[in-house]
Order: C-alpha cells, then sequence, then structure tokens
C-alpha cells in the first residue's frame, strides 16, 4: 500500500514538474531573443528617422570624383543643406551645390533592377554608397540674368563685365581653357568644378539642349559642411564667399 501510495504521488507531481520545466524554459527563451527584438526594432526606427532627414532636411552626400578638388577630395561626404533653398532663397554666385543633373547634364537613365535601385538610394541617402549617376555636385558661377565670359586679358572669368576672384581653383589650374560667352537664362545655373581641368560641367554641355544650364528646380541643396572625415570637419560658407566679383 505504501508502494502504491508512493507511486501515485509521484505520478501527480510529475506533469506539475515537467510544466514547470516548460515554463522556465519558455522564460529563458523569451529573455533571450528580447533584447535582439528590441535591438532590431530601434535599428528600424533609427534608420527610417534618419531616411526623413535625409530626404528633407539634411543628405549626406559621398564625394566620388576629383572635380571639386582642392574643395572636396574624393571620399569626403558632405552635409547638403536641403532647406537651403525651400524658403524663398535662390542659389547665389559661390554656392557648392549638389543638383540632379537629368536633362540638362544627363540624358534620362534607363530603367534598372526596381529593388537593386532602392537598396542603393537607401545607402546613397545615408551616405554609405555613390550617389546616382545623375547627381552631380558643382560651384555656381552665373545665376539667371548673368552674362558669363571666358576669359578677360588677365586669363579670368568675367560676370556681368567684372572678374571674378576664385581662390578655389585647384592650384596650376586656369579658369577655363575653354572659351565661352552665355547669358544665363532666368530660372537657370551655370555651374562648374573647381578643378577646372578635370571637371564635365556647363561648358561640356554647351551644344546640347539647354546649353550646359542646371534649371534651378533640380538644385538639390546647398553643400554646408563636410562631415567626414573627421580631419577634414569643416564648413564650405567661407570658400564660398571667398569667391566673387573682383573690381
Amino acid at each position: 500500500m505504501d508502494t502504491e501510495a508512493e507511486l501515485t504521488q509521484r505520478g501527480r507531481s510529475s506533469p506539475e514538474q515537467g510544466e514547470g520545466r516548460s515554463r522556465f524554459a519558455f522564460s529563458r527563451t523569451r529573455g533571450t531573443s528580447g533584447p535582439w527584438r528590441r535591438a532590431g526594432v530601434l535599428g528600424v526606427v533609427c534608420t527610417v528617422f534618419l531616411l526623413l532627414v535625409s530626404n528633407f532636411v539634411v543628405q549626406p552626400f559621398l564625394i566620388p570624383s576629383r572635380s571639386m578638388q582642392p574643395t572636396l577630395r574624393v571620399g569626403d561626404r558632405l552635409l547638403v543643406n536641403k532647406l537651403a533653398y525651400r524658403f524663398g532663397s535662390t542659389p547665389k554666385r559661390g554656392d557648392v551645390v549638389v543638383f540632379d543633373g537629368t536633362g540638362s547634364f544627363v540624358r534620362e537613365p534607363a530603367r534598372g533592377n526596381p529593388v537593386g535601385d532602392a537598396v542603393h538610394g537607401v545607402l546613397s541617402a545615408l551616405g554609405l554608397a555613390e550617389p546616382s549617376d545623375t547627381d552631380f555636385v558643382k560651384r555656381v558661377v552665373g545665376v539667371g540674368g548673368d552674362d558669363v565670359v571666358c576669359c578677360d586679358a588677365g586669363g579670368r572669368i568675367r560676370v556681368n563685365g567684372v572678374a571674378v576672384d576664385e581662390p578655389y581653383l585647384y592650384p596650376g589650374d586656369t579658369p577655363s581653357k575653354v572659351p565661352f560667352r552665355i547669358v544665363v537664362p532666368l530660372g537657370a545655373l551655370w555651374v562648374m568644378g573647381d578643378h577646372r581641368s578635370q571637371s564635365r560641367d556647363s561648358r561640356d554641355h554647351l551644344g546640347e539642349p539647354g546649353g550646359g544650364m542646371v534649371p534651378v528646380e533640380k538644385v538639390i541643396g546647398r553643400a554646408d559642411w563636410i562631415g567626414w572625415p573627421p580631419s577634414r570637419w569643416d564648413g564650405l560658407s567661407a570658400a564660398a564667399a571667398a569667391g566673387g566679383p573682383h573690381g
């Protein structure tokens, strides 16, 4: 009788002990995955926040070429101010701008892989990949209504009859080896790179539809800061302000 009672008591307690072990195992599993789940959610939220900031406020922009040396170097990451021209302001001479060159510098690009394009777009917006082939960074030399001539007897560009001081030019470069005289239409920009001998800019599209002019509406924003690498942290406003009519 004692043996049967002991077996009966042990049998009744076994499910409870098993249930306790299951609850413990479930609790341990849930406790392990919780931090990872929270980290994943936090990562998604941060990425969405950065994309919103990139789309509407400040966008990182990776410099892929030498066309803006010495102001900008290959690998620099610009911080492009997208609010600079949102409230009635327009680009000024000397501003370094990022713009969509579709229709002015390049033709409408062929459609690629939608998924690949979307992934590249996200990485580009975060400054982790090179920008789209249709995005360019150049310096504004002429705005709507300007008469821009290259070059005068001193080898300088003249805007509205006044020579332009360009201290930002790459050492040894001339303002332009290509002579030109253009009048910039209203609502458009004439843009050039600081490394004139290495820059494909408005000069290279003189004979094409649009004549190398960039519509103001195609400007993405003004390049105001170098955000990376840390040794290059600086603002571009001082360099931009240095260029201008020079009596």
